[in-house]
């Protein structure tokens, strides 16, 4: 269990003041213009050193990221964008952040805005985050008035000016190159890759996207040292962790615990357990609605973090982990996800655009065991031509919850099957006998 001295996200609850001076209390804005000072190439070499990995659901390792930017700025400025469009269903950590810590990400911006030889960066909020727009924008505007930005920032040499863009709402702007997109006051549909953000991102500049909870927790690392962060968790998998725990807990919560931190642990410790006790449990989604479901039986020893989810087939994602006790009806809960995908496909690929729809479909239908056993294979046959066949990873969402689902709980698809063939063949025969 983290011990509370190693939690960078000590105002996660909002008990404490969020602006700048609680958080100047709390060791915010500390050493910050020592940082800079020490030079680009120090700040990347530490955040590598730390082994943090991408907290928005990818897990890519973030010095590694940083340092594909170009190292000399020509013609073209560099910009650091941050992706805040927290739209993942179960994830609410980013949010938190904005709420109640929102200095730890505006002084992240600035570290990681010098890193990337960027005078200007941009927060994309989701759209649904009214108070906690209002709450970073308020953050944003103390700094400037105590010049942490602007010009001379933080009194580092270094000028930097932030700014928040409000999004509208969609699910797709999420993905980076949507983002970027949509920044330039495009329609929020992704880019093909090759050339990637990093040489050809935002208005055709070099750009860097990170997630709100990776940046924010840069400025701590830096203070703490990499090897402090790099402590936590097995090889590969290291630091803090935001978790968000929703579902069939007795008190559903977000937590910072170190990453590996065992399944049961996190639920028993923080969430009072699954609800009815963990005998009680049916599956849990580990990372956000995207990643596949994993049944009961394989999460008893289940450390949580990147690596070990991989090998179960599932994945860390957004540390969004969803509980599920037995009193789910775990086919139509997936169907109720398809539907999600099929709601919010841009519809630039056609495998996305028609086979989100199609698998939403039979997905409802073997909810009620209206299908044939056939179909079964013939979906999930439809999930590989859709994974892997689109331009960004939205097509994988939507494929591998079905999957999932197909691996664990193909049983039940076939139960519910038999069940209302059973039903509707003593239906004929009733009919028959009143004829």
């Amino acid at each position: 269990m983290l011990a509370d001295k190693d939690r960078i996200f000590t105002n996660l609850y909002g008990q404490g003041d969020s602006g700048l001076k609680g958080a100047k209390a709390r060791g915010a804005w500390r050493g910050t213009a020592g940082f800079i000072k020490k030079g680009q190439d120090w700040i990347i070499d530490q955040v590598k050193t730390s082994g943090l990995r991408g907290r928005g659901g990818a897990g890519f390792p973030t010095g590694l990221k940083w340092s594909f930017m170009p190292r000399d700025v020509g013609e073209r400025p560099h910009y650091l964008v941050v992706n805040a469009d927290e739209s993942e269903p179960g994830t609410c950590k980013d949010r938190e952040i904005m709420r109640h810590d929102p200095h730890l990400l505006v002084e992240g911006c600035l570290i990681a805005g010098f890193a990337m030889r960027a005078h200007v960066g941009y927060i994309y909020v989701r759209g649904e985050f009214i108070r906690e727009r209002e709450r970073l924008q308020a953050a944003i505007d103390e700094a400037y008035e105590a010049g942490l930005l602007g010009k001379n920032a933080a009194k580092s040499g270094w000028d930097f000016d932030l700014y928040v863009h409000h999004g509208a709402g969609a699910y797709i702007c999420g993905e980076e190159t949507a983002l970027l997109e949509s920044l330039e006051g495009k329609k929020g549909q992704p880019r093909l890759k090759p050339p990637f953000p990093a040489n050809v991102g935002l208005y055709g500049c070099p750009t860097t996207v990170n997630n709100v909870e990776s940046i924010a927790v840069v400025p701590e690392i830096l203070r703490r040292g990499a090897e402090w962060f790099a402590g936590f968790g097995r090889p590969n998998n290291h630091g803090t962790k935001l978790f968000c725990i929703s579902g069939h807990v007795e008190r559903p919560c977000t937590v910072e615990e170190a990453m590996s931190v065992p399944l049961r642990e996190l639920l028993d410790k923080h969430c009072g357990g699954v609800r009815g006790g963990w005998d009680n449990l049916l599956a849990v989604i580990p990372g956000g609605s995207s990643v596949p479901c994993l049944p009961a039986d394989h999460c008893d020893d289940l450390p949580m973090d990147f690596d070990a989810l991989r090998d179960l087939k599932s994945g860390l994602g957004t540390a969004a982990v969803i509980v599920m006790d037995k009193s789910t009806d775990i086919v139509r809960a997936i169907a109720r996800i398809s539907y999600f995908y099929k709601h919010e496909s841009c519809g630039q690929c056609t495998p996305c655009r028609e086979g989100t729809g199609w698998m939403w479909r039979v997905l409802e239908r073997m909810a009620r065991g209206e299908a044939h056993k056939r179909e079964i294979d013939m979906l999930l046959e439809v999930t590989h031509q859709v994974e892997g066949h689109t331009i960004c990873a939205l097509g994988d969402a939507a494929a591998w919850p079905v999957q999932g689902l197909i691996r664990h709980f193909r049983h039940e698809i076939e139960r519910r099957i038999d069940s209302y063939t059973a039903n509707a063949s003593a239906d004929d025969v009733r009919l028959v006998a009143a004829e």
